[in-house]
């Protein structure tokens, strides 16, 4: 398997780290309130809580659910011939010589009609066909319902992710401003070059720079979260570094076979070949004969010169039976069993086509998380590498060997590489999200 590698350990040791980070961030920051907001008054949301919001207030998936609704009414449409359809209605009109309407009827007072197909191939053709479509429909709303999963999971990471770093960049900033001063006294005493007064000025406010993006997309983030959730857009929310439930374990089994199994586009697509296939198998049925049961009744009217032209009048007539339809000559069918089976065709070929790519596209998904995983391990060794530096510098600094620029300039790489696990950690759960929606799994982690 891709993943055979990455089961229940490689999991345990991640959220074994994230913690074991997430701890040392807030005491490297001075464990206090996030600077992005004032968590006295925010409202904490843990990762399947917000995930849930967003399922419920979204209204993606609302207007999905209406299109599914009208795939249903369709469907209803289509059903309607095979169930019994009655209609009445009066009329009047001047009749010149024998009493006929428009197309050979005669002229009544009052008028009731049925009509019920038993027999159409043609027509249930179209309504198992409809019903198809509407399965596509729901399936439609699975993948409506994944993809607002996978945003509000992803920007609820990031925002976790981001507002980490904030702390961070904080206590960079200072790293930064004391090796700032430093160098500018030095420089005043004849002890440092000018241009390393730029270069440490350059490099406060690079993380300046920094922390005002980092600002905004905390901004950002929010603002779209609250949106996603249905929140007031004032209101403060808290979150926290979560791992994804149990996605070591789901995606670590086969997941092609899950992917061919469970991938809802591939449904969408298995789904529309069946009402191709149903529709064709209807057209072929034109070439038999169809049954249909028929009934009228009128009333007629002495006015319309009946008895001119019969020697017995009958105000009240009906007619009942079963009428039969036999093709002998019918091009339309012919036309249609052609057209449906160019169109069977073309969606047998999108079906094989969309296998062949969803199985590269899921070991290349599965790829990416190894990678990200990968990543995350070498990013948390620069980071421990740095932390080892830091100690000894603090060690030599105590000691009265050290510079306080030396030691602060460690500091600073330390927290580069916080960064740098920091991003490498979500982008491993990105890619986590992006395979278990794939895969077909991501609303049984979530949910």
């Amino acid at each position: 398997m891709e993943r055979q590698n990455c089961g229940g350990k490689v999991e345990r040791v991640w959220t074994a780290v994230v913690c074991a980070a997430t701890s040392a961030i807030f005491i490297l920051a001075g464990a206090g309130p996030s600077c992005a907001q004032n968590t006295e008054f925010a409202r904490k949301l843990t990762l399947k809580e917000a995930v849930g919001l967003a399922v419920a207030n979204s209204r993606d998936l609302a207007l999905s659910r209406l299109q599914f609704g009208v795939m249903q009414r369709q469907i209803g449409v289509a059903r309607s011939a095979f169930l019994p359809n009655i209609y009445t209605g009066t009329g009047i009109a001047y009749t010149s010589g024998f009493p006929l309407l428009e197309g050979g009827g005669a002229p009544a007072i009052f008028s009731l009609s049925y009509n019920q197909q038993i027999f159409n191939p043609p027509m249930k053709g179209e309504q198992h066909a409809a019903e198809q479509r509407a399965e596509e429909q729901r399936l439609s709303m699975d993948d409506v319902r994944d993809a607002v999963m996978s945003r509000a999971a992803l920007d609820y990471l990031e925002l976790a992710k981001v507002r980490h770093a904030l702390e961070l960049m904080h206590s960079e900033r200072m790293s930064a401003g004391r090796i700032l001063d430093a160098t500018r006294d030095r420089a005043d005493t004849g002890r440092e070059l000018p241009i390393e007064v730029i270069r440490a000025q350059l490099t406060t406010a690079r993380i300046e720079q920094r922390i005002a993006q980092m600002e905004d997309r905390d901004d950002f983030l929010s603002g779209e979260l609250r949106d996603m959730m249905g929140f007031p857009p004032d209101e403060m929310i808290e979150v926290t570094t979560e791992e994804i439930p149990g996605a070591g374990a789901e995606i670590s089994k086969d997941v092609v076979s899950e992917a061919m199994a469970n991938n809802v586009e591939l449904k969408q697509a298995q789904t529309e070949l069946r009402a191709r296939e149903f529709k064709l198998i209807g057209e072929k049925g034109g070439r038999w004969p169809s049954f249909a049961l028929i009934g009228q009744y009128n009333v007629l009217s002495k006015i319309n010169n009946y008895t001119d032209f019969f020697d017995k009048f009958s105000r009240n007539n009906f007619v009942f039976g079963v009428q039969v339809q036999i093709p002998i000559f019918a091009s339309r069918t012919s036309s249609a069993v052609a057209f449906a089976q160019a169109d069977f065709n073309a969606g047998s070929l999108a079906l094989e086509k969309k296998r062949s790519e969803l199985s590269l596209d899921v070991r290349r998904k599965a790829r990416l998380v190894r990678e990200a995983e990968l990543g995350g391990e070498v990013s948390r060794l620069e980071l421990q590498l740095a932390q080892e530096n830091v100690r000894v510098l603090q060690a030599t600094f105590d000691e009265g060997r050290g510079s306080l620029k030396d030691l602060e300039a460690a500091h600073i790489e330390e927290n580069d590489k916080w960064l740098a696990f920091l991003d490498a950690n979500y982008a491993r759960q990105q890619a986590q999200l992006e395979l278990l929606r794939t895969t077909g799994q991501l609303a049984q982690v979530l949910q």
